[in-house]
């Protein structure tokens, strides 16, 4: 009997990850469902563009009537254009987009998220964290339901902002989490797994999105989505509350590679932070990775508008959702894979080189995916995918490796509140651009070509690296049986010096 409850002792830290996996994923399920469900939600409680567009009478799309409904300026001219018979193939009504939309999906978030992330932080500094990871996928699950409530405009905007408020804190602590119940041999893949939740949760915005809000069960359209991922992420969130324990925490990376593992010598260090956050490296990988976050963010809210603008004949739903969900899953664990084999050789260096590469691959099939027609755009984003999001998982490697235990939680929380405010507010500025060039060549400015100066910019990041180690093999002298995200707390190392080598057991 005793072997079998060691087997189950064993996965328990792979439930840990699938539990934190999932309360992500409907966090960023719920995150992203806007931007698929953005026209039917306008059209119910009135926001953003309004456009001449085909109405649903055809049976079959008919691009020439589509070209001639897209070409009207006005609603006069819109109401003009009509069949033979009389009848109009043409409706004046919003189409999902403006200016309300990319405050809705971009700063109003952001400008939440960013802010309680470092407080979030702050707090995981001094409490447990499980517990906070739990009520954060309760506030996430909670704001999601009443979205689906909303009637007006407003109303989706605080509801918003509450549910940025519940997400910020799931990332840097199930980080955290994650990284102390883990082998540092595992740490890319772990990490990559996790963030895996972020493409998981856009990929099932498209099904969920579109498909959901077609259905119109109970004639509440676009509003079930939000009802049924709340639900889901109540649950999740219970599960979170109830069966995980929170882990104790070590020292990790490069603080450990040079001996100040204890917690006494990393309190010396408590007033450095600033001489952390102001090192080149650090400067540079933040400015790196809030480029390739603009980009990322800006496909993100505009992918399923753009391919309905682009090709409106053709339902893209289900390619979008194996793009992201599956590609984009495989990318970012591949991703993790090959920075955990190169960095055992090369050193912590060497996986900013995998970012730097990854994202100068990626670039050349982003193009394509905003310049090609469906069949060829879906393939190059299906390749731009596999090597693009390979970023994620990698950059939060770095990060827990490259910043000391004492001063982690204050220097990641300003990384995260410097990346998120600038990827999340400069897509924003798509707009204007779109109205004045097009929907291609404004995703073409702030989609693939934020990929393209970030992969130099990560290239730069890397040389400013330095010297680093290989990863150093365990020894029986020191174990090192789980990696320390410290940055969410310094309290028990304080507290016990001597244990930063005990095996300990999630915006």
């Amino acid at each position: 009997m005793i072997p079998v409850l060691a087997k189950l002792s064993a996965l328990y830290k792979w439930y840990v990850l699938a539990i934190l996996t999932l309360g992500y994923l409907t966090a960023e399920l719920g995150h992203f469902l806007i931007g698929v469900t953005s026209k039917a939600t306008a059209i119910d409680i009135s926001y953003g563009d309004i456009t001449c567009q085909l109405n649903k009478t055809e049976p079959h799309f008919n691009l020439t009537l589509n070209d001639l409904c897209t070409s009207a300026q006005n609603e006069t001219s819109c109401a003009a254009l009509a069949l033979d018979d009389g009848e109009r193939f043409c409706e004046w009504n919003r189409n999902g987009l403006g200016i309300d939309y990319q405050i809705l999906a971009g700063p109003s978030f952001i400008a939440v998220y960013t802010v309680v992330g470092v407080f979030l932080g702050i707090a995981a500094d001094k409490y447990r964290r499980i517990p906070m990871v739990g009520l954060c996928v309760l506030v996430c699950g909670v704001s999601i339901i009443l979205m689906g409530g909303t009637q007006q405009f407003w109303h989706l905007v605080v509801l918003r902002m509450l549910f940025a408020a519940g997400e910020a804190g799931l990332n840097p602590m199930s980080t955290g989490v994650l990284s102390d119940i883990f082998s540092e041999e595992l740490r890319g893949l772990v990490m990559s797994i996790f963030n895996w939740g972020i493409y998981g949760g856009i990929g099932l915005s498209f099904p969920v999105g579109r498909y959901i809000t077609e259905l119109n069960a109970w004639l509440l359209g676009w509003r079930v989505a939000y009802y049924g991922s709340g639900i889901i992420a109540l649950i999740i969130g219970f599960l979170t509350f109830t069966t995980l324990k929170e882990p104790q925490r070590i020292v990790i990376g490069e603080e450990h590679e040079e001996g100040t593992g204890t917690g006494q010598e990393a309190a010396k260090t408590k007033d450095s932070a600033w001489k952390v956050m102001l090192q080149p490296r650090f400067v540079m990988l933040c400015i790196a990775a809030s480029i390739r976050h603009t980009g990322g963010l800006c496909f993100a809210y505009n992918c399923d508008l753009f391919y309905r603008d682009t090709f409106p004949h053709i339902d893209l739903g289900g390619w979008l959702f194996f793009v992201t969900f599956i590609i984009g899953g495989v990318g970012v664990v591949f991703g993790g894979i090959v920075s955990d084999k190169i960095v055992a050789k090369m050193g912590i260096k060497s996986r900013v080189a995998v970012l730097a590469i990854s994202q100068l691959i990626s670039t050349p099939f982003a193009f394509g995916s905003i310049y090609m027609g469906p069949v060829g755009a879906m393939i190059t984003l299906a390749i731009s995918y596999l090597f693009a999001e390979m970023w994620f998982g990698i950059l939060f490697a770095i990060l827990v490796e490259i910043v000391p235990l004492s001063v982690r939680s204050t220097t990641v929380g300003v990384f995260l509140f410097v990346m998120n405010n600038v990827g999340g507010n400069l897509p924003i500025l798509l707009e204007p651009v779109r109205k004045a060039t097009s929907f291609q060549d404004a995703l073409a400015i702030f989609y693939a070509g934020a990929y393209l100066v970030s992969s130099v910019l990560f290239g730069i990041t890397m040389l400013l690296m330095g010297k680093t180690k290989p990863t150093p093999p365990k020894t029986n002298g020191h174990p090192m049986e789980g990696i320390e995200n410290g940055g969410f707390t310094t309290i028990e190392r304080l507290a016990n010096p001597t244990a930063h080598n005990i095996e300990s057991h999630h915006l």
